[in-house]
């Protein structure tokens, strides 16, 4: 992967946007860009010495996460969520990686997938289920649709099973070995009241921050999906030909069946399946939406009823039993609403 001085210029320039913090190394991206010619004539021999040596600087694993506030009580840990600070330089590598990767990657992922994917995006899955749902009612066909939620994805994936599913989908050794070289011994300093914790290591999870993490994760769920789907048909008769098991976007998973029977069935192997690679469904976040259904026996995971929904917020979109659009574009226009009463005295401001 010997990497051209042209392509790492580009790259250089793509490492961030102005406004960006710095990482552990302290390497601002405006210190990258001040210079595009001479920051490409140091980074080119370092990639290239990489790449043939396997092995990456020790600034490049440390990581500093930034604390943000969400709703409910700060008292809980999970009412945050962080940010994680890595080194700049060393996001141009992983950009360079993933460049090559996602490209020969994307053949052999799932039909059904469409998050951190080229030409495709949340907007599709979202068509596609409204139309679910709307031929179902036309039809006066039943349909059930499981919303899964897995509790901390990300961060609970087992990495000896992504080295082995990267070889699987094969990744080649030389990429998987660099990798692997940024996870072993990685460290995190949490930024606390402008003061840095004492170091600890990350061990279960993609690494936060990285620009490879999103792809590593979709081969995760990409195997979950496909060994839990596997010689089944307890999807929806989509085509003549075809049946339509789940519709995918990362890990925002919606299992679609036409009787409750298979809704149940493969939820369970979702569940059995995603459990070999560290991840665990969320009961009390995944839900059950039923369209033309006179069954009422709940659908269950792990001896707990899995909740009921008439109207479910999926990829920011609300999805509702009775279909149409009618209220996500009104509550869309509610929030534009809020969003520019909020800026009026930027609006009435003669400074513009």
């Amino acid at each position: 992967m010997a990497t051209s001085m042209h392509q790492c210029s580009e790259l250089t320039l793509d490492a961030g946007l102005p406004g960006k913090a710095a990482g552990p190394d302290g390497i601002p991206p405006e210190a990258l860009k001040a210079n595009i010619q001479t920051s490409t004539e140091m980074l080119h021999p370092l990639l290239n010495k990489i790449w043939e040596q396997e092995c990456v600087p020790e600034d490049w694993k440390k990581g500093y996460l930034v604390k943000l506030p969400k709703k409910g009580d700060l008292s809980s840990c999970n009412n945050w969520r962080g940010i994680m600070l890595l080194s700049i330089p060393g996001k141009v590598l992983t950009r360079i990686m993933l460049e090559r990767l996602k490209t020969a990657l994307d053949k052999k992922l799932r039909k059904e997938q469409e998050g951190f994917r080229q030409e495709r995006s949340c907007t599709d899955q979202i068509a596609t289920l409204r139309i679910i749902i709307e031929q179902s009612l036309e039809w006066q066909s039943p349909l059930y649709t499981v919303f899964v939620d897995f509790q901390k994805a990300f961060d609970s994936v087992d990495r000896e099973i992504i080295w082995k599913l990267m070889h699987y989908y094969g990744i080649p050794t030389k990429f998987i070995t660099i990798i692997q070289t940024l996870y072993e011994d990685a460290t995190c300093q949490v930024i606390h009241d402008g003061k840095l914790t004492e170091p600890f290591n990350v061990q279960t999870g993609v690494r936060q921050g990285c620009l490879l993490s999103p792809t590593i994760f979709l081969i995760v769920i990409d195997w979950v999906m496909r060994q839990a789907t596997k010689n089944q048909r307890t999807g929806i008769q989509w085509t003549l030909m075809r049946q339509l098991e789940d519709l995918d976007f990362a890990d925002d998973i919606s299992l679609l069946s036409h009787k409750l029977d298979d809704a149940q069935k493969k939820l369970c192997r979702v569940a059995e399946e995603a459990e070999k690679t560290g991840l665990q469904i969320n009961i009390s976040k995944t839900e059950v939406m039923r369209v033309n259904s006179k069954q009422q026996n709940p659908i269950r995971l792990h001896e707990e009823d899995i909740k009921e929904a008439n109207k479910f917020t999926y990829l920011g979109s609300i999805v509702n039993k009775d279909g149409g659009s009618d209220e996500d574009i009104k509550c869309r226009i509610i929030k534009a609403r809020q969003a520019f009463i909020t800026l009026r005295q930027i609006w009435k401001s003669k400074t513009l």
